[in-house]
């Protein structure tokens, strides 16, 4: 099924506090993620498991390779595995009810943080499928960075931490993950940071995606 991941309405808190009376875990079922591919106006070839632009199209790999390398829109060079998307879904949905997350938001964050890879390792130093450098994964107590577990419930704290500080206000939260705090602050609002405008925006885009995707008791 095509996915369109374009944000077409502004987010606010109240995204992350309606989301407190949600009821009980559902369990959602196991697919595949297809491949997609594009080739931008320079000539460069994108792979994703989450197509996020209207340009990808489901991309036929030849043999039997399982990881490509792509560069995407946010300069990061990223290893993508033919991965179920909806592995970690439990483990999504259980960390972020324990920190009175919305499960979307979370899944939004792992989705372009590493794109469900917990061994991903990224160009600055930040390690498994929540992204962490590890100066936060050892704030977070986060003993093992790559163990999928101890990242999205490292991570899951760190974005309740965020929510807290900036009082449930998703978009300075979400720059705040991929910006650090006080660059936050500083700006008022999401920073005029290149790769934070497009992060916000993927997160956003995504978090919607899975809003209205899964099932009313798990968003």
């Amino acid at each position: 099924m095509k996915m369109s991941l374009r944000p077409n309405a502004h987010l606010t808190r109240g995204l992350l506090v309606a989301w407190l009376s949600v009821g009980a875990v559902v369990v959602p079922r196991l697919a595949h993620a297809e491949l997609y591919s594009f080739v931008d106006d320079e000539g460069v070839l994108h792979f994703t498991n989450i197509p996020d632009d209207p340009r990808f199209e489901p991309y036929r790999a030849e043999g039997s390779a399982n990881t490509f390398q792509w560069q995407d829109n946010l300069g990061n060079l990223r290893r993508v595995h033919r991965v179920d998307i909806t592995e970690y879904d439990p483990l999504i949905i259980e960390a972020a009810r324990y920190y009175s997350l919305p499960p979307a938001l979370v899944k939004a964050i792992v989705a372009v943080e590493s794109s469900f890879e917990p061994a991903a390792v990224s160009p600055a130093g930040a390690q498994g499928i929540m992204q962490l450098i590890p100066s936060t994964a050892r704030a977070m107590q986060i003993a093992d960075p790559f163990d999928p577990r101890q990242s999205i419930y490292g991570g899951s704290r760190y974005l309740r931490l965020m929510a807290n500080r900036f009082d449930g206000d998703v978009r300075r939260t979400i720059a705040a993950y991929n910006a650090g705090p006080e660059n936050v602050e500083r700006a008022k609002g999401v920073p005029a940071i290149a790769e934070t405008q497009t992060y916000v925006k993927r997160v956003l885009a995504l978090y919607r995606h899975y809003l209205t995707t899964w099932p009313a008791g798990v968003r």
